[in-house]
C-alpha cells in the first residue's frame, strides 16, 4: 500500500474515504492485511503527515483503531479517551485533523463490551473518573433513566446513543468542524466495533 501523501490526501473525497476504511475492516475481517513495508513508511512521513481520517475511538485495548481499519502509519489520526467522550482538548484534536492538517473524514467509534459505558450506567463515581462518566450520563439518562434496569442490551443502546451525543456535540461545540461538515469538506460518521467479531458496524 502507498504512504499517503498531499497529492493522495487531495484527490480523496470523504465519502471515498469511508469506503476505503469499510474495504479495509473487510481484509482485517477475513485476515487478508494489506502489505506495507512499516519501516519505509516511518521514513516516508518523516517529513510530513497527510492522514485521510481522524478517528476518536475508546482507550480500550481490544480496538487498536489502524489495525481494524488495515491501515498504515501516516494514515489515521487517532484520538482515544475512555468512553469515546467529547472535550475541549479532543475538539481542538480533531479541528487540527481536519482545518489544519486535511483530513476529510471524522469517525466516532464505540465498542461493545465498553467498560465505560458499563461504569457510567452502574453510575460508579473514582477520583478523576467521576467527571469523565458524567459525559456519558445523558445517554445513561435517555435509556436507562434513574431508576431503569441496567442489562447487557441496555448498556449496548446507551454506547450507540453516547456516540450519537458525542456527534452531536462536535457539531455543536465546534464551528470549524460544523462549518466544515456543511460545506462537504468533511463528513462526520459514527460506528461501533464489536469487540467479538472485529466487525465495524457503521452507524
Amino acid at each position: 500500500m502507498k504512504t499517503q501523501t498531499k497529492a493522495i490526501q487531495d484527490s480523496q473525497s470523504p465519502s471515498g474515504i469511508l469506503e476505503m476504511l469499510k474495504d479495509g475492516n473487510k481484509r482485517f475481517l477475513a485476515n487478508n492485511k494489506s502489505p506495507r513495508d512499516l519501516n519505509n513508511q516511518v521514513s516516508e512521513t518523516a517529513a510530513g503527515q497527510f492522514p485521510h481520517a481522524v478517528v476518536l475511538s475508546c482507550i480500550d485495548s481490544r480496538v487498536p483503531v489502524e489495525l481494524v481499519f488495515d491501515q498504515g502509519i501516516g494514515d489515521i489520526f487517532s484520538a482515544r479517551v475512555a468512553g469515546n467522550i467529547i472535550n475541549q482538548d479532543i475538539l481542538g484534536s480533531i479541528e487540527y485533523g481536519c482545518k489544519v492538517a486535511g483530513s476529510k473524514l471524522v469517525i466516532v467509534m464505540g465498542h461493545t463490551k465498553c467498560g465505560a459505558v458499563t461504569a457510567a450506567c452502574k453510575r460508579v463515581e473514582l477520583g478523576n473518573i467521576t467527571p469523565l462518566l458524567s459525559k456519558i450520563l445523558p445517554a445513561v439518562d435517555e435509556v436507562i433513566g434513574a431508576n431503569g434496569e441496567v442489562t447487557d442490551s441496555n448498556i449496548e443502546k446507551v454506547s450507540v446513543v453516547n456516540i450519537n451525543n458525542a456527534i452531536s456535540r462536535m457539531r455543536g461545540e465546534s464551528a470549524i468542524l460544523n462549518e466544515m461538515e456543511k460545506e462537504g469538506s468533511i463528513q462526520i460518521v459514527g460506528a461501533v466495533y464489536d469487540v467479538a467479531s472485529g466487525k465495524v458496524n457503521f452507524l
